[in-house]
């Protein structure tokens, strides 16, 4: 059963639905369209769920609409492909094009499209067959002599192998005759004896025809096989033609070199033609020259049409184009899962699309695809760290960031790089030292310290010591030193407090459980993922587990998982910026900051613009 279907363009406006309680639902399709028909994120699934509801949906890239239909999930509705589809049919037929502010009265065709599908698919229900008696199962039809094996049937089969041919069906051979076993052996020697004598003796010098002296005199020629044959070459001499034939053959080479029909959408008259309409009458000729005049016109504009006319673009049109797209995709380092759904959400976004006067297939893919890269990596929320340490800073409370992720990303150095960019905006910092694992994790957060200090000596800054470290040395809770940590930032009146984190990889299940832990502990304000721009298809395992690990090991209803993300090494990877697409495709979450250099200066945020040209090109 259909709860609610509704038809409306991708900018959201509604043109008709099925009822009037359909405010219910208003949250469900205000959820696909931001989170699936605007980004374009697996549009190829057609299928979207919330909740205890699931959307099935149809695009019209004719006509930019979407076609809807929303039912309960624990159901399972099979004929909802073909009744999209031929509502959209019957849409199309009726109104052909869209204009807003229009009512549509759309009701009966709705439901006679419903009703149609309804009923095809309950035909398509076979039902289950029905099992069968005992009388009506071989098994009943048995008796007790059918299953007594006769010892008579094999003596005879060897017998007849052995000693002569099977029987005739006209004279079966059985013990119901009357005859014994002796006389049937006599009587098939007799038959195999019969076959075996011959009725005439012939000679041999009989048997072969003589041959006259003429043939046995000369030799006969070679016949080739691809060379043709006597009768061939008999029927192609024509010296011994009559001057009928010969006359006959002149007629027919009159008619060589004239051209007998027309040519497609390019109608074009001969003299001959010409010649013959002289001896038809007047109107007949008139005729004749308005269809020939209809003709060319419509000849000529069929030809102009296939040309620059303008082409839906099907899925097999598309394919080539998109095979190629996938594999630069895959060569520019984006994942090969990500790049596989970027492309299907291109083919969906093209699919019954009219190409331009003088488009291509290709210029058609590439700006779709460019298109979907600038909204995937444009932030769909507002991260900003400096407008939020100022709000916390007038709130009494210090602004915290927890950075996580693999071994070996660049966590402590880039947290380091924040830590100079937060100076440079006149913001003290408390680096909290909670990597208690790794051996000299907190002696390179030492040597940072004193180094930012060296550059932003306290005397610059009406005696406030800029960057202050906490630590409380190896083994110890992590979550208790960041708890700790940020309590002495709010005692001693601290604006930012950075918590570094142990490096762990995402499938190690305590190690997870410890971070997840940490985060709902201290409940940060922000949770970055310090990630390297080199990994590829890694990526997406580590952004999935990170994320998944978060929330399943967290206590929390609603439980805090990552914000956004690091991408570090990034001057190391030429133009393979792809691990930036496949991040943000898999999270969703903004890349806040970029890690090109070694020193604190080297931090970048992110140019949209730039890496999308770099994949592209």
């Amino acid at each position: 059963m259909l709860d609610f279907v509704v038809i409306f363009t991708k900018g959201g406006v509604v043109l008709w639905h099925s009822n009037a309680s359909g405010s219910s639902f208003a949250s469900c399709i205000n959820s696909l369209i931001r989170g699936v028909i605007l980004e374009e994120r697996n549009t190829e699934a057609k299928y979207f769920e919330e909740d205890h509801l699931a959307v099935q949906f149809k695009l019209d890239n004719e006509l930019d609409l979407v076609y809807a239909a929303i039912f309960q999930k624990v159901i399972k509705l099979n004929y909802l492909d073909g009744f999209l589809a031929d509502m959209q049919t019957a849409f199309k037929e009726k109104y052909g094009d869209i204009r807003l502010g229009d009512d549509y009265d759309f009701d009966r065709e709705y439901r006679r499209v419903l009703s149609a599908a309804e009923e095809a698919s309950a035909k398509q229900v076979k039902a289950p067959k029905a099992m069968r008696s005992y009388n009506e199962s071989q098994k009943s039809k048995k008796t007790v002599a059918s299953m007594i094996q006769d010892d008579k049937k094999p003596v005879e089969k060897r017998v007849n192998i052995q000693e002569s041919p099977p029987p005739a069906k006209s004279q079966p051979s059985s013990p119901a005759t009357g005859s014994s076993k002796d006389d049937i052996i006599m009587e098939n020697r007799r038959k195999l004896r019969e076959k075996l004598t011959p009725t005439k003796k012939t000679s041999p010098s009989d048997s072969k025809p003589s041959k006259p002296a003429s043939e046995k005199a000369g030799k006969k020629p070679r016949v080739w096989d691809l060379g043709g044959n006597s009768k061939d070459a008999v029927m192609l001499d024509r010296s011994k033609d009559t001057p009928e034939d010969v006359q006959y053959q002149n007629i027919n080479s009159e008619l060589v070199g004239t051209m007998q029909g027309v040519i497609r959408d390019l109608d074009v008259e001969s003299e001959a033609e010409a010649e013959n309409e002289e001896e038809s009458s007047e109107e007949e000729q008139e005729e004749q020259v308005q269809v020939s005049k209809k003709s060319k016109r419509g000849g000529l504009l069929s030809y102009f049409k296939g040309i620059v006319g303008a082409k839906t673009m099907s899925l097999a049109d598309l394919q080539p184009a998109l095979e190629k797209m996938r594999d630069h995709l895959i060569s520019k380092n984006v994942a090969t899962e990500i790049a596989a759904k970027l492309c299907d959400s291109v083919a969906t976004s093209l699919d019954g699309k009219q190409m331009g006067t003088f488009d291509s297939i290709a210029s058609q893919v590439k700006e779709a695809l460019t298109q979907s890269l600038v909204r995937i990596l444009s932030p769909k929320r507002r991260i900003d760290i400096i407008r939020d340490a100022l709000e916390s800073k007038r709130n009494g409370r210090p602004y915290t960031i927890i950075f996580c992720g693999v071994n070996g990303v660049g966590k402590s150095t880039n947290l380091a790089k924040i830590c100079f960019w937060l100076i440079e905006n006149d913001f003290n910092v408390l680096i909290a030292a909670c990597d208690t694992f790794r051996a000299g994790a907190v002696e390179q957060l030492r040597t940072h310290t004193r180094h930012l200090n060296a550059l932003h000596p306290a005397a610059k800054h009406d005696g406030r010591t800029m960057v202050q470290l906490y630590e409380k040395g190896y083994g110890k809770d992590a979550a208790g030193i960041a708890m700790e940590a940020i309590k002495f930032a709010h005692d001693t009146r601290v604006d930012v407090v950075l918590v570094d984190t142990a490096g762990r990889m995402q499938d190690n299940e305590p190690l997870m459980r410890s971070l997840s832990k940490l985060i709902k502990v201290n409940n940060p304000d922000l949770v970055l993922f310090v990630g390297e721009a080199l990994v590829g298809n890694e990526a997406v395992d580590q952004l999935v587990k990170f994320n998944q690990s978060l929330a399943d090991y967290s206590s929390n209803e609603n439980p805090h998982i990552i914000d956004g993300i690091v991408l570090t090494k990034f001057d190391t990877i030429d133009d393979k910026v792809g691990a930036a697409i496949s991040m943000t495709y898999i999270t969703g979450q903004p890349i806040v900051f970029v890690g090109t250099g070694q020193t604190y200066a080297d931090l970048k945020a992110i140019n949209v613009n730039a890496v999308v040209n770099s994949l592209m090109k």
